[in-house]
């Protein structure tokens, strides 16, 4: 068994509330002290609940996001940020419409850039990241092959934000989201495996009966390109929190 610490709870609405509960705290404490608060966002069926969480806490109890900085992971590639599958709609479908985060600090990928400015938008990226201070948490969810963000199997420890093509696992998980895989895109901008173990505190949520073989994977197997969540061993701050049906492996 590796060394990352992993809390395995009765469902995925109980590790949502804890996982928000610990992003609001920071938030607060960060408020606080006058500070912004900086976090790194993940999309996906896995943080729904958790969004709706905190959604929740901003609207109950008076969460203030503020003086929250985000920066997504990934976008797909090509993609128009009104589609109903970008990952900017995604977005403030289940989060930034309904709390206080100011337009200017929200940061997503772009995936309707011309393909030349691919680059120099993912240089800036990074840029970005390090003026506001550096990730202080990163979200997380896995992928059935192990990636992280869209790093897939191959990707290297001191990648950085880039274009990358998809696995075919990938798109063919994202098929029903697309109505079929050939129309999937083939290609994704993502943060790299370095600009995520940057973040002075990793989070990563795994849920479900699918999950179950690659978290055994990642918990059983050597840091490698091979299954890029396993490099979250080399992570000081890091937790992995599963449910009980993706756990249903981890003996």
């Amino acid at each position: 068994m590796t060394h990352i610490p992993f809390v395995v709870a009765e469902n995925a609405q109980e590790i949502a509330q804890t996982v928000a509960a610990e992003i609001a705290a920071l938030i607060r404490e960060r408020n606080a002290e006058g500070r912004s608060t900086v976090l790194g966002l993940a999309t996906g069926n896995t943080p729904i609940l958790l969004y709706r969480e905190l959604v929740r806490l901003h609207r109950e109890e008076g969460l203030d996001f503020s003086r929250v900085i985000t920066f997504n992971l990934d976008e797909y590639y090509p993609m128009q940020p009104d589609s109903s599958q970008s990952y900017h709609y995604f977005m403030h479908h289940h989060l930034f419409d309904h709390v206080n985060v100011p337009a200017s600090q929200i940061h997503i990928p772009d995936g309707f850039l011309s393909r030349d400015a691919i680059a120099d938008f993912c240089a800036a990226y990074e840029q970005k990241i390090q003026q506001a201070g550096g990730l202080d948490f990163q979200l997380l969810g896995i992928g059935e092959n192990g990636h992280i963000g869209f790093n897939e199997p191959g990707s290297a420890r001191d990648s950085r934000t880039r274009l990358v093509r998809l696995d075919a696992t990938t798109r063919r998980n994202a098929a029903g989201d697309f109505g079929g895989e050939d129309l999937v895109p083939r290609e994704a901008i993502s943060m790299g495996v370095a600009t995520i173990l940057e973040a002075r505190r990793i989070v990563l949520i795994a849920t479900g009966s699918k999950k179950a073989t690659i978290m055994q994977k990642v918990l059983h197997s050597a840091a490698s390109s091979d299954i890029p969540a396993t490099f979250l061993q080399l992570h000081e701050n890091a937790t992995i929190y599963v449910d009980t049906a993706a756990h249903a492996s981890l003996v």
